[in-house]
């Protein structure tokens, strides 16, 4: 199927921001920038986003900036094709070039269509299973979690646990392991082996708490790339994104990243010596967090001990210390880390604004 190239390109004088929404809109993770003639400047991908999202490039930025930043590197040039050419010769730059779009171009250059890969393998099951940590005793939020587990709170008319499988399902992910240690039974009561939920489910008990990793070391090594989440997040995030993202950087693990600012409420000053060299009012600090979304690929599993307490971080550490690929994936999706009441109660709010929208 081609796609409307109208509604999947922008002009050279449309902002990165103009580029997000319409990317948004379509739900394709593409854009392509044409000229007045309909000729390829360039193309943004969602990738391309993400990464000027992490050198906080201003999304008020024209796309055409977003374009010269690429100059020289291997995202360049985009991988284009002949309008005139057939389905197979398609398929094969899709898999030559590992690119999940092909701009057409016809016989004097201008762009004539646009082909999707996903088009041609529609349904294709992601090739990982997901991790669902859930072994969590959510402290902060007693007395809720007190007989209940935190994935099991309800948002709306069920756990938050199931809108997170429901997630997984939907993007290709049919084999999900859950670890758990607080009230275990109250989640494999509800999820059974996964049948009835669309997926296959299997559990990993932590006998006492081995923090937000060691848990995978109670896991037979993995042959294919683990997602792991958090079992208290309520996000939108595009799974399939961040798998492509994390191939295109051949990383060992992926960290999912969430921009945090902090407003500091004086007058900063700096100093050199005694001397003021500048003073800023109120600035603005801006950092990038932990989201509690991972991937791992298999040679990650040997880094992680069996039986031992060991969180993410200490993970990540000893992965630098190899080092090892290490990759940031800013998420710009929405995003809830459920720690507290006050954000429980904003993920009820939320989950009825999901239900409503068409």
């Amino acid at each position: 199927m081609r796609l409307n190239v109208d509604e999947h390109s922008v002009g050279p004088g449309a902002t990165v921001r103009d580029a997000i929404a319409r990317m948004d809109a379509n739900r394709r993770g593409i854009m392509l920038v044409l000229d007045r003639e309909r000729r390829l400047l360039g193309t943004i991908s969602d990738g391309d986003i993400r990464r000027a999202i992490l050198a906080r490039l201003n999304l008020d930025t024209a796309v055409t900036e977003l374009l010269a930043r690429k100059s020289g590197s291997r995202y360049a040039m985009p991988i284009t094709a002949s309008v005139r050419a057939d389905q197979n010769e398609w398929l094969t730059l899709f898999k030559r070039h590992m690119v999940t779009h092909l701009p057409l171009l016809d016989d004097e250059g201008r762009v004539a269509g646009l082909v999707g890969y996903d088009d041609f393998v529609p349904g294709e099951v992601l090739p990982l299973q997901a991790v669902i940590m859930a072994g969590g005793v959510g402290s902060r939020l007693h007395p809720l979690t007190e007989q209940t587990p935190k994935p099991m709170l309800p948002v709306g008319d069920r756990p938050l646990m199931e809108v997170i499988i429901e997630q997984l399902r939907e993007v290709g992910i049919h084999r999900v392991n859950v670890t758990t240690h607080h009230q275990p039974e109250k989640i494999s009561r509800h999820f059974g082996d996964g049948r009835k939920f669309g997926i296959e489910l299997t559990y990993v008990a932590e006998e006492r708490p081995l923090g937000t990793a060691g848990a995978l070391g109670l896991m037979k090594p993995p042959e294919e790339t683990i997602l792991v989440i958090n079992g208290d997040i309520l996000t939108r995030v595009d799974f399939r994104a961040m798998l492509a993202y994390h191939r295109e950087h051949q990383a060992d693990l992926t960290m999912a990243v969430r921009q945090y600012d902090i407003e500091v409420p004086y007058g900063v000053v700096e100093c050199e010596g005694q001397a003021v060299r500048k003073i800023s009012e109120k600035p603005v600090l801006g950092f990038f967090v932990n989201a509690g979304i991972y991937l791992l690929e298999p040679a990650v599993h040997r880094y992680i001990p069996n039986g031992q307490r060991f969180d993410m971080t200490d993970l990540v550490q000893r992965l630098l210390d190899e080092r090892r690929p290490v990759v940031s994936f800013p998420i710009r999706e929405y995003w809830l880390d459920i720690g507290e009441h006050a954000q429980y109660e904003q993920a009820k709010e939320e989950i009825k604004q999901w239900t409503a929208t068409p």
